[in-house]
């Protein structure tokens, strides 16, 4: 796929109408700030690297970020995250109907879901539409009922579950900026890039859980407990590989928002660079982090390389 094209649902009939601003102070604002709190909680839950890197991005794209992560992590905790008295054929039926609810948000600008609220109006705003939505939650129902992967259908997924949520967010980045869709379409390449490395480092990093917990295996021909110390560098290089591409893009990107993806290409990367250190079988047994001094060190180098 080129970055040109567009996946089905994208055609231009989808694309969302910029959102309406409700009156300072009035029921509607109310409701719009709660609910953008509402995805800043979700995200300062969930996700410590993601969250600290988003604090580096200038109002209102750090609100339009969070609304963005927020609703697509509360679709992957639908599938990720069963109850004790489910079953998948009802996860997917909840799946359905966030996906139902995004959509309406995304033409109407409302929902009685907070952070559907949240996303619908960063959408409109932002021009984020169902080319990029439908792939999104395509990708999480196939975690539903799709335990392993072939090439065609990792790199269907891999595509639909991250290389699109880093295309919602360039669109925030752009949001406002002259010339935005043809700055959109060269940078596409480098936002999709970064978009699999980070879920490939998550598929490596996560290896265990995924097998033993949720009976996943993303990588391609590979039984996790299978994993050598060649397969894991071999399966870093692409990563890698993924990341320096990315690298070359960032430049490009509005000024208020270079140091927060400079941040989280950062700890990524930090990330590669432990798990290229730790044997195989403990990636097989335990999950690999970046400890906060490590972390306070990236986001240092960060700062002195933006500033210059």
């Amino acid at each position: 796929m080129t970055a040109m094209e567009r996946s089905p649902g994208g055609s231009e009939e989808h694309r969302p109408t910029p959102a309406a601003g409700s009156p300072p102070g009035s029921p509607a604002d109310d409701y719009d700030r709660v609910a953008e709190a509402a995805s800043a909680v979700v995200i300062k839950r969930y996700s410590s690297s993601f969250g600290l890197a988003t604090r580096l991005l200038a109002e209102p794209v750090r609100t339009h970020v969070r609304n963005v992560y927020a609703m697509v992590r509360v679709a992957d905790e639908v599938v990720d995250a069963p109850r004790p008295d489910g079953t998948r054929a009802h996860q997917a039926r909840v799946l359905d109907a966030l996906e139902a609810d995004v959509r309406s948000a995304m033409t109407s600008g409302h929902s009685a879901n907070l952070v559907v609220h949240a996303f619908g109006r960063t959408a409109r705003t932002c021009g984020i539409d169902r080319s990029l939505v439908d792939p999104f939650f395509e990708s999480m129902r196939t975690d539903l009922f799709r335990g392993e992967h072939d090439e065609e259908s990792f790199a269907r997924y891999v595509y639909g579950s991250a290389e699109v949520v880093g295309l919602m967010c360039l669109r925030a980045f752009l949001a406002g900026q002259p010339d935005a869709d043809a700055t959109y379409d060269r940078l596409t390449p480098g936002a999709r890039r970064l978009g699999a490395a980070f879920q490939k480092v998550n598929f490596l990093r996560d290896i265990a859980a995924d097998d033993g917990d949720l009976g996943r295996h993303y990588f391609p021909g590979l039984d996790p407990t299978d994993l050598d110390d060649r397969t894991r560098d071999l399966l870093l290089a692409d990563i890698e590989a993924d990341l320096d591409a990315a690298a070359a893009a960032i430049p490009h990107l509005p000024a208020g928002c270079r140091n927060a993806v400079l941040l989280a290409h950062g700890l990524f990367a930090e990330l590669c660079v432990r798990l290229r250190a730790t044997p195989a079988e403990r990636i097989r047994t335990e999950r690999v982090r970046v400890p906060g001094p490590a972390k306070a060190r990236v986001v240092a180098r960060t700062l002195v390389r933006g500033s210059r």
